[in-house]
């Protein structure tokens, strides 16, 4: 039987109302998730099903509610936080990285802090500086935090499943341009494993790693270069912690080059983790540079034309392949 399609927004609807059905410990608060039906429509018709008592509308005081879902936490309940934009998130940073990443730490074990943060991550188009950050790497960085950042609406459904069952504080990033993007699901209740990647498109003279919504330049990058017989492995990571290098380790055995597409600022990125990983892993199986391409090393402005400079795109990672290739032309 096919398998039916539907939307990216759907998908995350489905995993909420499934775990919220099955555990009552769930509940699900954020910025205009109830009345409104969610600033995307993820929470479409949550209220009606499981009431003001489990679908909480809040004030727009992201430090004040992350605040209050991180203590209902600590106390045996297991929160879904929705930000509207993981951009505004930085508010609440005290309350993500001083209490829940280290609570089971500074309690020995005796406290938890079972909850999903999600929202849209990264930019959406011509909407400023502020709301246009790409925060994987940052909160990468965090000891006691699972990094997840899904592409498509199949792995965001099992992921996110994941995500609310898991004891440990989960970083759950979405991207605004992809709540309408259709893609299949099934019907049955499936899960995917927290930190594993997964080859979308199988291939031997090069391996693309990407996550998220850069995985569509990756993805447009390895169609234009099968148009000239070169054929590209592309990943993607799905959980950036835990990083499941070792996918990409046994991809770049076999295709010796490793290409790397993400939208973080290049300093203290993924691709950097990644890329020192593989160089360390792999040295010997490499037979050319690890390469990346990041987003401009600045803030991302409103114009057109430096919204296109800033992020990656298709013809810049065609050209990076071929350089790490070795084909002049």
């Amino acid at each position: 039987m096919a398998n039916r399609v539907i939307q990216f927004r759907e998908a995350l609807r489905e995993a909420m109302n499934e775990e919220m059905r099955r555990d009552e410990r769930v509940f699900l608060m954020g910025e205009e998730v109830a009345e409104y039906n969610g600033a995307y429509k993820v929470s479409q018709g949550m209220l009606d099903e499981f009431g003001p008592k489990r679908v909480i509308d809040t004030p727009i005081s992201e430090l004040g509610f992350t605040g209050v879902a991180v203590g209902a936490a600590q106390n045996g309940l297991r929160p879904i936080v929705e930000y509207m934009t993981w951009n505004f998130a930085v508010l609440p940073l005290d309350q993500i990285l001083n209490t829940a990443s280290k609570m089971l730490a500074m309690s020995g074990g005796q406290v938890g802090c079972p909850i999903v943060f999600r929202g849209p991550n990264g930019s959406a188009g011509q909407l400023g500086a502020q709301h246009s950050t790409a925060f994987e790497s940052l909160y990468a960085n965090i000891p006691g935090l699972k990094v997840i950042s899904v592409s498509n609406p199949y792995d965001a459904k099992g992921l996110l499943k994941s995500a609310i069952r898991d004891d440990d504080p989960v970083i759950f990033m979405e991207s605004e341009v992809m709540y309408g993007e259709k893609g299949e699901v099934p019907e049955e209740e499936y899960l995917i494993p927290i930190g594993k990647a997964d080859i979308k498109r199988a291939g031997t003279d090069v391996t693309i790693v990407s996550f998220n919504k850069m995985m569509k330049i990756a993805l447009g990058a390895a169609e234009e270069l099968a148009k000239e017989n070169i054929s590209a492995e592309v990943i993607d990571l799905r959980t950036i912690r835990p990083l499941d290098w070792h996918t990409v380790f046994e991809s770049v055995k076999k295709t010796n080059r490793l290409v790397i597409v993400e939208e973080q600022w290049p300093f203290a990125s993924v691709s950097s983790e990644l890329a020192y990983r593989i160089q360390k892993e792999a040295f010997d199986y490499l037979d050319a540079p690890v390469r990346r391409i990041t987003s401009a090393d600045a803030p991302m402005h409103y114009a057109p034309n430096l919204v296109a400079a800033y992020l990656p795109d298709v013809p810049r990672t065609v050209k990076l392949v071929k350089e790490v290739m070795y084909i002049k032309k």
